[in-house]
């Protein structure tokens, strides 16, 4: 069985501690001993093994199978994403469309600030929206690094922004797995999106200002001020209405894309007095292109988006489910002896490929290569040996993050820490964020977060008699504060702008935007909790 015993000290507070140290050790790897990620990453999964074996008493196969599982899905999905979009990237570059695209978006503007605006902020969240799983962090930040941004300082950016649009990533992907969950209280994924509202708008609201800020300070947001205000007006308030009145699956689709539209339509009758540069480098006037030659530039990113939605589309979806037309495409390898408390199954190792995101992002790189009047696919091929040459380590990486990932779930030590903060009695909605904050900072990802928690947050709500969806809300939420610094999107960062070894330092440099965010979501929560 998987959880022998997720309270072996019979202290849930003092088991809930032992069972967080693979996430403080972690943390201490990269910040205070200041590890590379691959090193911290191995170290933590060494400790994390033996507590989970020696503590928590979890059986020495399922202990394995959680590993094989993580370095499976280090490669396929994540990995797979992660070298297509850097090799779409070099393609891109490679035919000449990257520095007609650099044209473009300085013909927009030459001042960053705006041009974070639109790649960093609703680029990034659109491609969210519409792919999650890292696509929007690895192709964003190597965009802003083409306009001029340090490698650090983009993928930073670019992780900040990111937390505008985490809760509804991949078609509200992590709100419309709660309606599989069968939640105490019978709460539905638009209940959450709805609650969500009081929360949510708030934090994308400002991150566009902090995203300035950050780079400019507090001058910078007063020069670009009606900007900003055109971006987190439109972004948030589409997103308040999407979510509220249709739910969870358009509210990081439409909105990006408006927002994006109405920042490159107000940028023709207003621009700042100052243009304001990362560098002092003389600012050099964008070439200008024909609107014809702007769409071909432009056409493997469009064509990407294309795809990427058809690709997360329910239909498209549902042809490879068990008993859909192409599931025959579908592989699943289950590991003997594997069965779980909480999968009620063996782990299984789904070979998916065909209708994989990182697909999609081939599709786009074959039909770049097959208009393009000069570029070669074997030109192409060594732009991918290239791609994988610099992608390696931290995609290893990703595996062993991945790995702790599930021997800390298998092993109980997640539900050790969510019983742990679930007794905290009326104080807990103060603390229900945090869960939240836990469940990505080890997965990765807002879906498993809620796959995990939202279930002991129902529960807890019931027994408290404090909203259901709101707990599960900030549940999301916490996590969208996680993937900031969460291990995965991290090396996932670091990988994209080529500053493999890093992490450390890319870590400390969101580290503290995260915990802002997390604590306004937890004071905030808890305030709504006497209210809703």
């Amino acid at each position: 069985m998987l959880i022998n015993n997720i309270n072996p000290f019979d202290n849930i507070a003092l088991s809930a501690i032992v069972a967080s140290i693979p996430i403080i050790l972690f943390l201490l790897c990269l910040t205070v001993f200041k590890m590379k990620g691959i090193y911290a990453s191995i170290t933590t999964l060494i400790v994390t093994i033996i507590i989970a074996l020696v503590v928590f008493e979890l059986p020495k196969i399922v202990a394995l199978g959680g590993i094989i599982e993580g370095f499976f899905q280090g490669i396929l999905p994540i990995g797979y994403i992660v070298v297509m979009a850097v090799w779409l990237y070099k393609v891109s570059n490679g035919t000449g469309q990257f520095s007609i695209i650099q044209d473009s978006i300085a013909g927009i503007s030459q001042d960053q600030r705006i041009q974070l605006l639109l790649i960093g902020f609703s680029f990034n969240a659109f491609l969210e929206g519409a792919a999650g799983f890292g696509v929007p962090i690895a192709i964003c930040s190597v965009l802003l690094i083409q306009l001029g941004f340090r490698p650090l300082q983009a993928a930073m950016l670019c992780l900040i922004a990111n937390g505008a649009a985490g809760a509804f990533g991949a078609i509200g992907l992590p709100v419309v797995v709660i309606d599989t969950l069968g939640l105490q209280g019978n709460i539905s994924s638009l209940d959450v999106s709805q609650i969500s509202t009081l929360t949510l708008p708030i934090i994308n609201f400002i991150i566009p200002f902090l995203l300035v800020m950050i780079l400019d300070g507090f001058k910078g947001i007063k020069e670009i001020l009606p900007m900003l205000l055109v971006v987190s007006l439109t972004y948030s308030g589409l997103q308040l209405i999407l979510t509220y009145f249709q739910g969870p699956e358009l509210a990081d689709i439409i909105p990006p894309l408006l927002s994006m539209v109405a920042l490159a339509v107000f940028s023709k009758f207003y621009q700042p007095k100052k243009i304001f540069r990362v560098s002092d480098a003389e600012i050099k006037q964008a070439n200008k292109h024909t609107v014809k030659s702007i769409l071909y530039a432009w056409s493997p990113f469009y064509i990407l988006t294309i795809f990427v939605m058809i690709w997360s589309a329910p239909f498209f979806k549902a042809l490879f489910a068990p008993d859909g037309p192409l599931s025959f495409l579908v592989w699943n390898i289950s590991i003997p002896g594997t069965m779980n408390e909480i999968t009620n199954k063996l782990i299984t190792l789904k070979i998916d490929i065909f209708s994989a995101t990182g697909t999609a992002i081939l599709i786009s790189i074959i039909i770049t290569i097959l208009i393009s009047k000069h570029f070669k696919f074997n030109e192409a091929f060594q732009l991918l040996g290239l791609t994988i040459k610099e992608l390696w380590l931290p995609i290893l990486t990703i595996c062993f993050i991945l790995a702790i990932a599930k021997v800390t779930t298998y092993g109980g030590l997640t539900a050790a820490m969510g019983l742990g903060i679930a007794k905290a009695g009326s104080i807990f909605p103060l603390l229900s964020p945090v869960l939240g904050w836990i469940g990505v900072f080890m997965t990765g990802s807002v879906v498993n977060n809620n796959t995990l928690f939202a279930p002991i947050q129902a529960s807890v709500a019931s027994q408290i008699g404090t909203s259901g969806p709101l707990l599960v809300a900030a549940n999301t939420a916490g996590g969208v504060a996680a993937k900031l610094i969460s291990p995965q999107s991290i090396a996932i960062a670091t990988a994209a702008v080529g500053q493999v070894g890093k992490e450390s330092e890319l870590l400390k440099m969101t580290l503290k935007y995260s915990v802002g965010i997390v604590i306004f979501i937890c004071i905030w929560t808890f305030v709504l909790s006497f209210i809703i």
